[in-house]
This record gives C-alpha cells, sequence and structure tokens, in this order.
C-alpha cells in the first residue's frame, strides 16, 4: 500500500505534528506499507522526504534536508496522488491512503479532508464536517447539547463586538457565568494554545484580548473543578471507547506546554476515579464522537468533578497526539492494542470508509 504521511503544517502546532509524525513513522510496518513521508512547511510549501529521516522530522531540522522534493496533491481524480516536481520533471505517485497527522489549523479544520475528499484519496480520520465541527468549540457545544451530555456552561464572544465594546462583553461574560475562576478559550485553537485561566474582571479582560488576537470567536466557559480525564474512541460504524486515563499536570491547568514539553506532567491508566464513572466518560464519549460525526479515531477529554463526581465533557481532538507521550497511544495499549497494530486498524478504517 502506497502511504502517505503529512506532516508539519501553518498551525501553531506545528511542531508538535512533526513529534507525532516521528512517532507514527517508527511504527509503521515497512513490509505493508510504501511511506511517502510530506512534510508542509509553516509558510504552506509541500516537500516530499524521500530518506524520511525520522530524527530530523522530529527535532524541526527536516526543512535543511538536501534532498527534499517539491510536492503537490492536486484535487483531480486522475491522478489520485502526489505530483513530485523532481528537477523540473513531474513524477506523479498514485496513492492508496493519506495519514494526515496534522494538528490545528488546516490540518484538523476539515480543509486538508476536503482536498483528499475531492481527489477520491482514502484518509485517516475524521471527514470535513465532523472535523470542522470538532475543531470550532462553539459548534461543539451545541451539538454536544443535542446529546443530552452536561458540559461546562459557557459565554461565546465575538471579536466584533468585543471590539467596538470590550467593557459590556466582560461584563456579560462574568454575569452569564455568574463566578469566578473561568476559562478563556479561542475556539479554533487546539493543544490549549491561547487558552488563558481569568480569576478577576481584569484577567478576564486581558485573556480575551489576547485569545481575540488568535481567533474571531472565544469562549468563557465555567472552572470546573475536578479530574481531567481523557477517553479514546476508535472506529466507523461500530466505534469502541478505551478506558479512561487521568492528567496530573505539576502546573495549574494541561497547558500546551504541560501537554508537550514538561514531562513531570503524570498521567494514570486507568485513571484515579470509580468504575462506575469510568462508564459513564465511555459511555458519552461514545455518545459525543456520534453526535459530531466522527469516524477512524477521535479522543474526547472530560473532567470528573471533586465534589460530586459528576462528568463533564470539556472537548474532542480529531486527530489526538501521537507521540512518546501521548493519550491517546497510551490507552489503547493499555488495552492490548500495540501502536504498529493500531495505526494498521486507523489505516483499515480508512479503505472501509472509502471502498465499504
Amino acid at each position: 500500500m502506497k502511504l502517505a504521511v503529512l506532516f508539519g503544517g501553518i498551525s501553531s502546532e506545528h511542531e508538535i505534528s512533526c513529534l507525532s509524525a516521528a512517532s507514527i513513522l517508527r511504527n509503521l510496518d515497512r513490509t505493508k506499507y510504501e511511506i511517502y513521508a510530506v512534510g508542509i512547511t509553516r509558510d504552506g510549501a509541500w516537500r516530499y522526504c524521500p530518506t524520511c529521516d525520522v530524527e530530523r522530522i522530529e527535532n524541526g531540522s527536516w526543512e535543511r534536508m538536501a534532498d527534499l522534493v517539491p510536492a503537490l496533491l492536486p484535487p483531480d481524480r486522475g491522478v489520485h496522488g502526489l505530483v513530485l516536481l523532481r528537477e523540473g520533471a513531474a513524477e506523479t505517485v498514485r496513492l492508496d491512503c493519506v495519514f494526515p497527522v496534522l494538528h490545528g489549523a488546516g490540518g484538523e479544520d476539515g480543509t486538508v479532508q476536503g482536498l483528499l475528499e475531492l481527489a477520491g484519496i482514502p484518509y485517516v480520520g475524521c471527514g470535513v464536517a465532523a472535523s470542522a465541527n470538532s475543531m470550532d468549540k462553539s459548534i461543539t457545544k451545541v451539538l454536544v447539547e443535542t446529546a443530552g451530555v452536561r458540559q461546562a456552561k459557557y459565554y461565546l464572544a465575538l471579536r466584533h463586538d468585543f471590539e467596538r465594546g470590550a467593557e459590556g462583553v466582560v461584563r456579560a461574560a462574568a454575569e452569564q457565568l455568574g463566578s469566578f475562576p473561568v476559562f478563556v478559550k479561542p475556539c479554533s485553537q487546539g493543544s490549549s494554545v491561547g487558552v488563558a485561566k481569568a480569576n478577576n474582571m481584569l484577567e478576564l479582560a486581558a485573556g480575551l484580548t489576547e485569545a481575540f488576537a488568535l481567533d474571531d470567536k472565544v469562549l468563557v466557559e465555567e472552572f470546573i473543578d475536578g479530574h481531567e480525564v481523557e477517553c479514546a474512541v476508535l472506529g466507523n460504524r461500530e466505534p469502541v471507547a478505551s478506558t479512561v486515563g487521568e492528567i496530573a499536570p505539576t502546573q495549574e491547568f494541561y497547558t500546551f506546554d504541560a501537554k508537550y514539553k514538561d514531562e513531570s506532567s503524570k498521567l494514570y491508566i486507568p485513571a484515579h476515579i470509580t468504575e462506575r464513572q469510568i462508564e459513564t466518560v465511555r459511555r458519552n464519549a461514545l455518545r459525543v464522537y456520534r453526535a459530531l460525526g466522527c469516524r477512524g479515531l477521535a479522543r474526547v477529554d472530560f473532567f470528573v468533578t471533586h465534589a460530586d463526581g459528576e462528568v463533564v465533557f470539556n472537548e474532542l481532538n480529531s486527530i489526538p497526539g501521537f507521540t512518546s507521550i501521548s493519550m491517546y497511544p497510551k490507552l489503547f495499549d493499555y488495552e492490548g492494542v500495540r501502536y504498529p497494530e493500531l495505526l494498521d486498524r486507523l489505516i483499515s478504517f480508512a479503505w472501509e470508509e472509502r471502498h465499504g
């Protein structure tokens, strides 16, 4: 099978995409797949990496490799793959499947999925609508509400309103949520990018200002005091949910650095919650997964409150991290599905979605 692995990308999560891709490339079975590693630079240039030097992909120096080949992925179904521009001559590579390991904007928001749909190429992960809807936290909120799953109360702030009257937006958010602290989250950023905790009106105003530098829509959410837990979901029409893992960050909350750079954060599998709570998380993870129309994979995140053990939905990640310390592969490893087998299953689900 000719498999392209896309990594890098134009989002703020470019570095994490490279780390995830390196782990995936190390674990793909080379006897099953002819692998085309294609990196996307921060400014959007596509480059095929013939030597597939995993260490250089991992440390971010791949862009300086001497043998990089400019690459295109046209929407033309007659091509059905890559066009490699070797010294002025175009070479086409017909692909059987694409694994987009692209976190954040340009990779997790439905855009690359739309390109692959036009090209007619099977790809790992959620489709266009599910990707877009789970990337936009405000849309996710609406769809999850229809599934009857408890989630944090929220106020949706718009850049246009904030620019016209910041004080009014801050006051409206505070009044609707009723108490501090609150969390401020750009609607379409992943991995806690731009997320801030606000303990008063001034910090709320500052958090909104920072978030609006990244997005046109911002959520202000109630603070949920509880265990941060995650559930991995795998499959298309009959998805399965893993056991539940718990994050114990050493930082005040699970920031971008805590997720990917601070190895002192602890992961517990299973989570330190009751069996009944674990089953509630798993059941609600599947409800959210189906409500958003997901396929292939997703990681669904929840809180379990300290006060009364209530399970509260937080967010869904349609392309979760696949680094050496990421929760998604660790959860399925606990279930007995080793990393290479997990990748095989994801690729088979992509093929099944296209070919039945």
